[in-house]
């Protein structure tokens, strides 16, 4: 038999009321007695029953994931976390794959989907702030990554300068000094934001910005990184590192050093960004910046349930902890 609400509340030592106070999010419960709740709900395996509670508060129990691509392995990855965050939250998560298209971005913004969900989760990445802001559908919204957004909106992402900027610390402590980008594309969006982190890191280094050395991308894929990578080893200096602005271009570049002849890190170091799994079965192994997707999944629902079940009004901008994986294509 399928655990009960009334299971949940006798396994914590509590009331009904209170059990349900906690899996729906509600104010006011004692951390001590959430958790206590929590780790029930873990225990019994409970699954809220979504009919009987679409019936009497007006929900259909689905969440919203929208993301640019799934075939990539980063947003695959986060998927993941989220279906998982979701389901403890006792949501059902649907996927929406926007392609970066932007007609495709604003019709979610106006909540034009097949199906009524709950919340949104959107990473989107040509729409504009503005467009945000003027958004006439009134679905809960959280928005990831680290475009603008507009004031009063929720917003999880990463401190993506601070993170280029430590990776390419990295690279310097390592005694690298012509050090190049892969992955600078225009003066918006995530690879501006990175590319502020790595020019704020040769500053404090007392190094030049080198415009040969920032090569840029239409698409962060593994055969962009390894076209730029060949760009830059056909230069008359060649960079002794090169800082890639995901994974993927890494990858490429790595390609493009073996099929060259050049060896990594010896002659050329080279990173990436975001830690996706075939970093770790790369060879050589690829040194990234790790984003905690586990935490960013989590706070990205906490949100959204919060504003589903108005235990929550004012906006919130949570910022995803991260750490550098340093491996064999920086430090041999």
């Amino acid at each position: 038999m399928a655990a009960t609400l009334r299971d949940v509340a006798s396994a914590a030592g509590v009331s009904v009321k209170t059990a349900s106070n906690v899996i729906n999010d509600r104010p006011h419960v004692k951390p001590a007695t959430r958790a206590k709740v929590e780790a029930a709900v873990r225990e019994l395996g409970y699954r809220p029953n979504l009919t009987a509670r679409g019936l009497k508060y007006g929900r259909s129990g689905f969440l919203a994931l929208a993301i640019p691509q799934i075939d990539m392995p980063y947003f695959a990855e986060l998927a993941m976390h989220f279906t998982d965050a979701a389901s403890e939250a006792g949501y059902v998560l649907l996927l929406d794959v926007t392609r970066a298209d932007v007609e495709m971005e604003r019709a979610l913004l106006q909540g034009v989907a097949p199906l009524k969900v709950d919340g949104l989760i959107f990473s989107p990445l040509r729409v504009t702030a503005e467009e945000i802001s003027q958004r006439s559908d009134s679905t809960p919204l959280v928005l990831l990554g680290e475009r603008a957004v507009p004031v009063g909106h929720d917003h999880v992402a990463l401190d993506s300068v601070a993170a280029a900027r430590a990776m390419t610390e990295h690279l310097l402590s390592i005694h690298k000094r012509r050090i190049a980008v892969i992955g600078y594309e225009s003066a918006e969006g995530t690879a501006s934001v990175r590319l502020r982190g790595f020019h704020a890191a040769l500053d404090a280094a007392g190094l030049p910005h080198v415009p040969e050395y920032e090569v840029g991308v239409g698409q962060y894929e593994r055969y962009e990184g390894k076209a730029a990578m060949e760009r830059l080893l056909a230069l008359p200096t060649r960079p002794d590192a090169v800082f890639c602005f995901n994974d993927l271009m890494a990858i490429g570049a790595l390609q493009a050093c073996r099929e060259a002849g050049v060896r990594v890190p010896d002659e050329i170091a080279i990173a990436g960004f975001d830690n996706i799994a075939e970093t770790k079965y790369c060879s050589p192994a690829l040194t990234t910046v790790a984003p905690d997707l586990d935490v960013l999944a989590r706070e990205s629902i906490r949100l959204l349930v919060g504003r589903i079940t108005g235990s929550r009004t004012d906006a919130e901008s949570v910022e995803v902890p991260w750490e550098i994986h340093v491996r064999a294509s920086t430090v041999g």
